[in-house]
């Protein structure tokens, strides 16, 4: 795996981008050089052809992007690969189109974005059935070799079994507790006094320790000779952050944040969003204000009561403001109730609310909140100070999640779904502490994009 925007990206997602980049580029030339009557000589140079592919490489790709195809990047259906790709060439043809009102000269000529964009649909077709059958498997990735029987270690286990496009490979459990237990576990290894033979015999690429319990059972002599060896060796916890982007609160010890170097990068960060932040707000109002229009009038006119929700947040350090979003539910929505946690399908969400909680519209006016230096663009979301006092009481480490300016959207929303339960805090928090540890403009970067991806395709707030 490769750390790009604070981010690890499996090496086998990263080599098909780039080789899909060198198919698309090489089907059009060809298509150039196949169907241009005067040759290519001319389109490559003085009409500008070079510009001109690249602006449709770049239209592929983006679409290949945001129907998930580098996410999921084994085929498991043919018939929805197909789907998926003509809908980016259709895509990539409206975009050429387009271009062409604003500038002619970067127009691709009819007998070349057709033929060329045939063949890249083709070649795509079968370069993904072939990059997934044997191109991926092929690349190895990752060999982990597993020390110990804690839930952590299972969990990582489980996690490369769930996503085969990591290129993580299990090689098998090193371990003593609960024999009869850890036989029947699959790829049992052996017990920890056989280590250093198992480990010359799987070759892993990096050594992951989780004990159940660390004193006096973790085999520091053999683990020490074989990190001098040339092994990586790892704690459980470290990989676990490293493949999930979650740090886990369960095995996490105070003195690792205490003693974290990656805390300074929180203060850094908050110098830079006092800036930055703002004029992304600033531009932000300026793009979405026909949309912020339009939604206004529609929470309007369909319902009764105010048009903006306003509602007591608890942000930086713990301190209260008044977050400001278009009102999606019924005034009275918790008249009844109290204050309770908003549900997937709340039955006190109104039917423009639904719309418009469908592609996050409801959170534009947080901008504003941005502006006021409440909030930022990124980080984690605000919670209400009636939740938050029994979240601290039963969650460790929920009161770190206010060192940083709480977000309109963040690390949680864009990998986690909507939090309904106890245990859905827990796993958010987990993503916000991540963020919160590796928080820096490139990873905002990558979640604004994420999340602008998020409501293009209209998947809802999360």
């Amino acid at each position: 795996m490769v750390r790009l925007f604070k981010v690890f990206i499996p090496v086998g997602t990263l080599a098909l981008l780039f080789s899909e980049c060198l198919l698309i580029t090489g089907c059009f030339v060809l298509a150039a050089y196949l169907f241009l009557p005067e040759g290519p000589g001319v389109f490559f140079g003085a009409e500008g052809g070079v510009v001109g592919i690249a602006l449709v490489v770049v239209a592929m790709v983006a679409g290949l992007y945001l129907n998930d195809l580098y996410s999921e990047v084994q085929v498991k259906s043919k018939i929805l690969l197909t789907q998926q790709l003509c809908f980016v060439m259709g895509s990539a043809f409206l975009l050429e189109a387009m271009v062409s009102y604003v500038d002619r000269n970067l127009r691709m000529p009819l007998h070349v974005m057709l033929p060329g964009g045939v063949i890249s649909l083709i070649g795509c077709y079968f370069w993904r059935i072939f990059f997934s059958a044997y191109a991926l498997p092929a690349m190895g990735g990752e060999r982990l070799l597993l020390v110990g029987g804690s839930p952590l270690v299972h969990e990582i286990s489980q996690y490369a079994v769930n996503n085969p496009s990591t290129g993580l490979q299990v090689l098998g459990f090193v371990d003593d507790v609960g024999m009869a237990e850890a036989a029947g576990v699959p790829k049992y290894l052996g017990r920890l006094d056989s280590l250093r033979e198992v480990a010359q015999a799987t070759a892993p690429t990096r050594i992951v320790v989780g004990m159940r319990e660390r004193r006096n059972r973790v085999p520091m002599a053999d683990l020490l000779d074989l990190r001098f060896s040339g092994h990586i060796v790892e704690e459980a916890a470290i990989t676990y952050e490293r493949i999930s982007g979650r740090v886990p609160i369960r095995e996490l010890r105070p003195s690792e944040l205490i003693y974290s170097g990656d805390t300074v990068r929180i203060h850094r960060a908050l110098i830079y969003q006092n800036s930055i932040n703002s004029i992304l707000a600033i531009v932000g109002l300026i793009v979405c204000f026909p949309f912020m229009l339009l939604t206004a009038l529609a929470v309007r006119l369909t319902s009764a009561g105010p048009i903006l929700y306003r509602q007591v947040r608890v942000g930086l350090n713990g301190k209260p403001f008044t977050l400001f979003k278009f009102r999606s539910m019924r005034v009275d929505a918790e008249a009844a109730t109290g204050a309770v946690w908003a549900a997937r399908d709340d039955p006190r969400v109104t039917t423009v609310g639904r719309i418009i909680r469908k592609v996050r519209l409801d959170e534009l006016p947080q901008l504003f909140n941005v502006l006021k230096g409440e909030m930022a663009m990124v980080g984690p979301r605000p919670e209400r100070p009636e939740f938050v006092k029994t979240l601290v009481e039963q969650i460790p480490y929920y009161r770190q999640r206010h060192a940083v300016r709480p977000g309109i959207t963040g690390w949680a929303q864009i990998n986690y779904k909507y939090g309904e339960t106890l245990q859905d805090t827990m796993v958010k928090l987990e993503y916000d502490l991540y963020y919160i540890k590796h928080i820096s403009f490139s990873l905002d970067v990558y979640i604004m994009l994420q999340t602008l991806k998020t409501m293009l395709l209209s998947r809802g707030s999360q």
